[in-house]
């Protein structure tokens, strides 16, 4: 499976700008990969309590994706913000080149930003099958707290991460997406934005894809624009289980 992330900036909240910016890019990717990776809220940045840029599943944004998905023959993925049953979500989404849908929404907010006081934590994961792949999707804060990615007789083999994940704690990015491939023998992809957002607050990327020994099969310059693709393979992997047999002897828990 061919996997490109989009490392990019994000217009704070200019939903035009950034929609238009993302087709751009992704008319230049289509026959070159599988799976595109956007990163969290690729609409709008992280805007905890602008609540009007809330959309429901039959807005512009999700119209989009569909669109691109089927006109580019190419499967999507990121976040961005829903709004359903007067709640908001900090939305994961997963599309098929067939148009279809699936999605789940962010599990830890982030209190420390507020995202507490407007958004309601999601309750499911999602782990969908594609390519020959079992892909679990989770958003940036999630990162932090392994339980929730915890691979179960390994339920998924790649785990991608979308986020807006700030320069002063990027260390702790680059080392959880290793702990978090090394710990559960899974692909990490996670995907970063650059620049700077409305608040003032610093981006410098550090996205990465790595193999289920936490090599890196990609590489980005600090603090730019960039959009890169590899390709992963399902059969190291299955061989590497067979061989380090790490996830047999698991504890078995319950999450409440």
């Amino acid at each position: 499976m061919r996997i490109t992330l989009l490392q990019d900036i994000i217009f704070w909240a200019d939903k035009a700008a950034n929609i238009q910016k993302v087709e751009d890019q992704l008319v230049e990717l289509a026959g070159k990969t599988d799976l595109v990776v956007l990163p969290e809220m690729f609409t709008t940045g992280f805007c905890t309590d602008k609540l009007h840029l809330a959309e429901s599943m039959d807005g512009e944004t999700v119209q989009k994706l569909r669109y691109w998905a089927i006109k580019f023959k190419m499967a999507i993925t990121g976040s961005f913000i829903a709004t359903e049953n007067d709640t908001i979500y900090n939305r994961a989404f997963f599309v098929f080149p067939t148009g279809q849908i699936e999605t789940a929404d962010k599990r830890h907010l982030f209190s420390l930003g507020g995202e507490h006081e407007h958004f309601t934590a999601g309750d499911k994961r999602m782990i969908v099958n594609y390519c020959g792949f079992n892909i679990l999707v989770l958003v940036c804060y999630d990162i932090r707290f392994p339980v929730w990615s915890r691979n179960v007789n390994k339920e998924y083999d790649l785990a991608i991460y979308v986020a807006n994940f700030p320069q002063r704690r990027i260390i702790d990015w680059d080392i959880l997406l290793q702990a978090r491939a090394i710990e559960n023998q899974v692909y990490v992809c996670g995907v970063n934005r650059v620049g700077v957002d409305g608040l003032g607050i610093e981006y410098d990327g550090h996205s990465a894809l790595i193999d289920f020994k936490a090599k890196p099969l990609v590489m980005f310059y600090e603090n730019k624009s960039s959009v890169q693709t590899a390709e992963i393979k399902i059969e190291p992997l299955e061989q590497y289980r067979r061989k380090f047999t790490v996830w047999q002897d698991a504890d078995e828990f319950e999450i409440k």
